[in-house]
């Protein structure tokens, strides 16, 4: 009985916090775990019109099919080929774009001028908020076939280049338009990391006589390590997303062995075909291998650096 004094009273001092946290409670039921209904779908040959009128009750009384669309999708050459490109599109990306907010972040630290820094801060951060369909007209002005790139190349005699639509380039080019769209707004973090740092530390180095390169490598990049370890975690746990609203607006099928990731091939079965029990057995073997990732990751960041999300 005392507990239940001591709970009740706390809530009464807390009611308003708590009221506070209500909306994003509500918000969480409603487009994450109400959602969750639909995960049957994946193990049901779906029929939205099992009953008129109600696609909630559609799903419940749709026929079981176990896992029969998930042996269907595994045989599937199209779908091992999503998988295969989500996967090295996703690495290609960690590999070449996640220590660049770390280096940008460490340098710029170390310039003095405070307003260059902060107006190259600025131009930086900018393509962030840019959507990519605006990005994708930008690479289009350079790389298409009557682009800037390719008029500068047939000026000189030679014949131009089908960036966008060779398979031998694309990946680059979404690594290369990923980079330059959130280098900035990535390093933010990194920031907000070196500004909290112990300036005391930076002090004892002067006065030892350390150098810029040695306050960084010594000072700087091990008092980051927590922080660079929680984002690598969070990126490898995204591995299996590779970037879908990217992809979606920069692809085409002549680029589709190279391009299609999981993302795009779950929108066209699902949606593009209507296989709805095809998508969302997809879609759960995504999620699954994602939740794998980021439990992984951890689990080997805790034992290599002893740091990790939990």
């Amino acid at each position: 009985m005392k507990r239940k004094g001591g709970a009740r009273k706390y809530l009464q001092q807390n009611f308003d916090l708590y009221l506070l946290l209500l909306p994003a409670l509500i918000y969480v039921f409603i487009f994450h775990l109400l959602p969750m209904v639909g995960i049957l779908i994946a193990f049901k040959d779906y029929n939205m019109f099992q009953v008129p009128g109600d696609p909630f009750r559609s799903i419940l009384e749709s026929p079981w099919a176990g896992f029969k669309y998930f042996e269907q999708v595994f045989k599937k050459s199209e779908f091992q080929q999503a998988f295969a490109n989500t996967l090295i599109i996703s690495l290609y990306k960690i590999i070449f774009t996640f220590p660049l907010p770390i280096i940008f972040a460490v340098f710029l630290n170390e310039v003095r001028s405070t307003k260059f820094q902060k107006g190259l801060q600025l131009i930086v951060y900018l393509p962030h908020f840019l959507s990519w369909v605006v990005i994708y007209g930008i690479f289009v002005s350079f790389l298409g076939s009557t682009g800037v790139i390719n008029s500068v190349i047939t000026s000189l005699g030679f014949e131009p280049v089908s960036f966008l639509m060779d398979s031998g380039k694309f990946r680059g080019i979404l690594v290369i338009a990923d980079a330059w769209k959130e280098i900035g707004w990535s390093s933010i973090i990194y920031f907000a990391a070196i500004a909290g740092l112990d300036q005391e530390c930076f002090e004892a180095a002067d006065v030892d006589g350390a150098t810029r390169i040695q306050k960084i490598w010594y000072i700087t990049l091990p008092s980051l390590l927590p922080t660079i370890v929680l984002m690598l975690i969070i990126r490898v746990g995204n591995i299996m997303n590779a970037g879908f609203d990217q992809i979606f607006v920069f692809y085409n099928p002549t680029v589709y062995d190279v391009a299609d990731i999981i993302g795009t091939y779950v929108y066209r079965m699902g949606l593009g075909k209507l296989e709805f029990s095809t998508g969302t057995a997809v879609g759960l073997f995504n999620s699954v291998i994602s939740m794998i990732l980021v439990h992984s990751s951890n689990f080997i960041a805790r034992k290599a650096t002893g740091k990790g999300i939990w």
